[in-house]
């Protein structure tokens, strides 16, 4: 089996200013805080001997290595990314930042999403991606439109219930 891996698949380069200052702060923390610390306790299981079953060792070479690679990850996105701090002229419309309610036409069920870059989403908080198949359905709509979206549970129906860009 090789370790071969299929290119990913680009995603939107935008981010909120929140999102941007998040990552940034978490380069930060990677490079002047964890790395450090990491580098001090490899060089001093490097200095108990042999390095072949010295499990400390192993492990904060992993560990190194792991924090090089988000640094350098981290590095390379925060300069591709746009940082998107205005509101959309059109404020009925959904874009980019927009937070919405949905009604889901079938059950009646109500769900709130804010549409943000793939580098900020997290579901529990309903921080949904752009490139997300129902972030795309959302994207020009307005107050009172009804949609269909492809989900994995099915095609489903909502109903925007309101549009707001506070943040």
């Amino acid at each position: 089996m090789s370790r071969w891996r299929p290119p990913a698949e680009k995603s939107t380069a935008l981010i909120t200013p929140q999102g941007h200052a998040r990552l940034k702060t978490e380069l930060d923390e990677l490079w002047r805080q964890r790395r450090p610390e990491v580098v001090k306790a490899l060089a001093a299981a490097a200095a108990e001997g042999d390095r072949s079953e010295n499990a400390e060792y192993t492990y904060r070479k992993k560990q190194l290595g792991e924090i090089d690679r988000r640094v350098r990850y981290l590095s390379k996105r925060l300069e591709a990314l746009r940082v998107v701090d205005t509101k959309p002229s059109d404020p009925e419309a959904v874009f980019f930042g927009a937070t919405v309610e949905l009604e889901n036409a079938a059950s009646g069920e109500s769900h709130t999403y804010r549409i943000v870059g793939p580098d900020e989403t997290d579901a529990p908080t309903g921080y949904i991606s752009i490139d997300s198949p129902l972030a795309r359905a959302l994207l020009k709509k307005r107050i009172d439109d009804e949609f269909s979206v492809e989900l994995p549970s099915g095609v489903t129906r909502f109903i925007l219930v309101d549009v707001s860009y506070d943040g």
